[in-house]
């Protein structure tokens, strides 16, 4: 065996882990955080920290030890609290009526079709359940709702008393 060779493997047979200490201020930082914190947040808190150390060694320091951040799910809330002005009750849960055109009910309805959303927007008369006018279109907004208002009210010439409900 040649001497270099010889010397070559007594060396690694010494050598000790060179990121001994990083590695545990990684495994700190990750469970001190909950598991959600990544290479790239775990390198930025290291250099908080003062250490001196690539995002690349981070990352496969990480991988060495089996540490992989917990991807959570963001959940869509559309619901604000209460913005605006809020009507009063008048249907009061009692969603038929006893003439044509005295309650229409209307909301604004996503429909997939593939990867494609669509938005429905009827306004439905409470009597007979006849759809008075609709509208679909790519995106809900305001002027959606206002041509659908508007179909609604050219159909008809005298609309006293009505009520229309929304949530």
């Amino acid at each position: 065996m040649a001497r270099s060779v010889f010397y070559y493997h007594l060396k690694r047979l010494k050598a000790k882990d060179k990121y001994a200490v990083e590695k545990k201020e990684i495994k700190d930082i990750f469970h001190e955080h909950k598991g959600r914190y990544g290479y790239r947040r775990i390198t930025d808190e290291m250099h908080n920290r003062k250490y001196v150390i690539n995002n690349k060694t981070v990352q496969r320091l990480m991988d060495e030890m089996g540490l992989k951040c917990k991807i959570r799910k963001v959940r869509y809330r559309s619901y604000k609290g209460e913005i605006g002005k809020v009507a009063s009750n008048l249907i009061e849960r009692d969603f038929t009526a006893t003439a044509p055109n005295r309650k229409w009910a209307t909301d604004v309805t996503q429909i997939n079709i593939g990867a494609t959303k669509l938005y429905l927007s009827p306004i439905l008369d409470m009597y007979n359940g006849e759809i008075i006018s609709h509208n679909i279109s790519t995106s809900s907004n305001l002027e959606q709702v206002y041509d659908m208002l508007d179909k609604a009210f050219e159909k008809f010439d005298n609309l006293d008393g009505l009520i229309l409900h929304s949530d």
